[in-house]
């Protein structure tokens, strides 16, 4: 079928996908748990003899033929902990197995219920989860009296509850998201959104969950044996055997040791299995490491005094597929002036301006003849605080670039207290007098407030009011107007325009319009796939008539005209 994709389409397609990388944690784990599985499935045939048969010699210490020693009745503590893997295994597996399907089909059935149906059911799961799981588990168990059924039932009743909350939280995200309403208004059965919608899209933090809760099992299902609300004698668990071997842990505590190493250990597999399935999901390290380094020989450009940005022979390539994003840029920013990057979705701008603010993706490698910022080599080691005090980010969507669990005089004084070492008091006076400069009504009062009580032109200006409040050398502003209205976005490339009189202060203005471009920068350049094609000087002369690649003239066609007005500093601001 590949022969018959267009061969433009075959040049965008990675030489190698993306493959899922083994770390330490994960083949640390699956090792264990294999020897694991191994015991439980071989001892009870190889040992279950010596781990039942009595007569032998009572309570003695560790010896060449019983190095766990032997219990009261004289039987071999070792064989009897390799027996106690399979019951204690398959009954944490089987509580486990049975607390996620109930946990995670109410978690995902709660978000496909109806509005106030959801409601109950979210109240009623934070209601379960508030009791600790090891009293419901013990309270459950009491109740449904001795036995292993009993057990495994009151061991995933008392999970249930944090399945279901997890998994509910999960799936909110995936359950709001647009392909999910789609099908919902195409008439798709609930059974089938979570079957092929919701489900597949939380599978791997599902995984993650599920090996942290069978560690957990292992420990409550000994536990409660260990109370003597386990299977009934003469069967017998890890738990149990710490039970039994307690009242002689001063005398033989060699009896102990057996069981409580197995526990660890299997516990311990279990985690890392969990730890190392975050790992491999987590795109930040499944992928390859971004890099940046300083490329080998060539030509150097070197930027005067009023430089304040120099950026020259800029290459970005994927580090697995080696396809290239970015190729053989070069600019510079002067002081105090505004430079655009004007182009279509995936021309490169954004990955230019994240090489320019040490904030390059993973998985990406860039490199760079000349890459410096106010003298500094950004290829090499550049300390945060650097960094923090002379570049600043307004990205395109105030509403993702904010954390709504958080009041935003916290948030937004992140940087001044951590990286520049200001008290609190200083930080949020510090933000205040920003808000008051972007002109953000009550800025006392904004402090306590939460992004959902502010609008979209609101959060970005005390965005804005944020990233200058370090008085950055270089602001980086990536479509920041996008997401907003015209009459926001006016406002909001005023508020740009003024603080660039005022401060100073250098911007990368990064924009697929043209005529918002036209209205605010200096200079503008215009990149086309990851390459610059066009570098316009006379931003307010520009016109199809004076531009000299086709696709400047068709962004400039396709562009409304942004008239412009004279403001009370004399400066130009768009209108």
């Amino acid at each position: 079928m590949a022969d018959t994709l267009p061969a433009a389409l075959l040049a965008d397609v990675p030489s190698r996908p993306r493959t899922f990388r083994w770390n330490l944690p994960l083949v640390t784990g699956l090792v264990l748990l294999g020897a694991v599985a191994v015991v439980a499935v071989f001892a009870p045939v190889v040992f279950g003899t010596a781990a039942t048969q009595l007569g032998g010699p009572p309570n003695l210490s560790s010896t060449p033929e019983h190095p766990l020693g032997t219990d009261t009745l004289g039987r071999d503590m070792l064989a009897r902990t390799l027996v106690a893997t399979q019951p204690t295994v398959l009954m944490a597996a089987a509580a486990t197995a049975l607390s996620a399907l109930v946990g995670i089909a109410l978690g995902v059935a709660t978000w496909l219920a109806p509005r106030r149906l959801r409601e109950l059911s979210l109240r009623g799961i934070e209601f379960a989860i508030s009791y600790p799981t090891m009293l419901v588990a013990i309270i459950i168990a009491a109740i449904l009296g001795q036995g292993v059924v009993q057990l495994v039932v009151a061991i995933a009743i008392a999970n249930i509850a944090g399945f279901a909350r997890l998994t509910a939280n999960l799936a909110a995200k995936v359950a709001s998201s647009e392909y999910v309403q789609t099908a919902r208004l195409l008439g798709v059965s609930p059974f089938r959104l979570a079957v092929r919608h919701i489900l597949p899209n939380m599978a791997e933090p599902t995984l993650i969950l599920i090996a942290g809760a069978f560690s957990g099992a292992l420990v409550e299902i000994s536990g409660l044996s260990f109370l003597g609300l386990g299977a009934p004698s003469p069967a017998f668990d890890w738990g149990r055997l710490l039970s039994e071997g307690l009242s002689k842990i001063v005398v033989n505590p060699i009896v102990i040791v057996g069981p409580a190493v197995a526990l660890t250990i299997t516990s311990l597999a279990a985690l890392l299995v969990g730890d190392g399935l975050a790992a491999a999901a987590n795109p930040r390290s499944n992928t390859g490491r971004a890099r940046l380094v300083s490329a080998a020989g060539g030509r150097s450009v070197v930027g005067d005094a009023e430089d304040l940005v120099v950026v020259d022979g800029l290459d970005v390539q994927h580090a697995d597929s080696g396809r290239a994003l970015v190729s053989d840029v070069s600019f510079t920013i002067r002081r105090g002036e505004i430079l655009g990057i004007v182009g279509e979705s995936g021309s490169g701008k954004s990955v230019t301006a994240s090489v320019v603010g040490r904030l390059l993706g993973e998985g990406l490698h860039a490199r760079a003849r000349t890459l410096t910022l106010d003298g500094t080599d950004l290829t090499g080691r550049v300390s945060d605080r650097y960094l923090a005090e002379r570049i600043a980010f307004v990205y395109q969507d105030p509403g993702t670039a904010l954390n709504p669990a958080l009041i935003l005089g916290i948030q937004l004084t992140d940087v001044l207290r951590v990286r520049l070492r200001h008290t609190r008091r200083a930080a949020l006076s510090m933000l205040v007098g920003g808000f008051r400069s972007v002109m953000l009504t009550d800025p006392e009062g904004r402090l306590r407030q939460y992004p959902h009580q502010l609008s979209g032109g609101m959060k970005q200006r005390a965005m804005i009011a944020s990233a200058m409040s370090t008085r950055p050398a270089l602001l980086i502003a990536d479509e920041p107007t996008t997401a907003l209205d015209v009459t926001v976005q006016r406002e909001v490339l005023t508020l740009l325009k003024r603080l660039n009189t005022e401060s100073r202060t250098s911007m990368l203005f990064i924009s697929h319009d043209l005529s918002v471009v036209r209205a605010l920068c200096d200079r503008v350049l215009v990149m086309k796939d990851g390459e610059i094609v066009e570098r316009i000087d006379d931003v307010r002369g520009m016109s199809e008539e004076s531009v000299h690649h086709p696709y400047t003239r068709r962004l400039l066609a396709s562009s409304p005209v942004v008239q412009t007005r004279v403001g009370a500093t004399g400066e130009e601001g768009p209108r």
